[in-house]
């Protein structure tokens, strides 16, 4: 494992962002044809794994950055995990929103990491 902190949060957040997108999206096309409760305790389920990793990703984290370059990074990776499995996965079509997103959440890395930038 790596010491550096940004590498080993940003790491835990994508293992995170990965398990929370199927806890969320997954049963969309998995469980379709089963009642939302049983989709939901399949999700909350999968959401146990999301946490392993998002716990110790945002105590880590935050020796380093603030809350809200946390909550910025967790976005942006958000956004690397869902799209290619949006595509993949559920088969939806590539619109330029996802472009749109992307510069806004660009923006918003700016913004928040400028002083760190400097």
């Amino acid at each position: 494992m790596t010491s550096n902190p940004y590498l080993l949060t940003a790491g835990l957040l994508v293992c995170s962002n990965i398990f929370m997108t199927f806890a969320w999206y997954a049963h969309l096309r998995n469980l379709s044809d089963k009642t939302w409760l049983i989709a939901a305790l399949a999700s909350w389920a999968i959401a146990f794994f999301e946490y392993m990793f998002q716990v110790p990703a945002n105590r880590i984290g935050h020796q380093v950055m603030s809350v809200g370059q946390l909550k910025i990074m967790q976005e942006v990776i958000t956004l690397l995990v869902f799209v290619p499995f949006s595509l993949l996965y559920l088969r939806e079509k590539l619109t330029l929103d996802y472009l749109w997103a992307g510069f806004c959440l660009l923006g918003a890395v700016f913004f928040l990491f400028r002083a760190k930038l400097a």
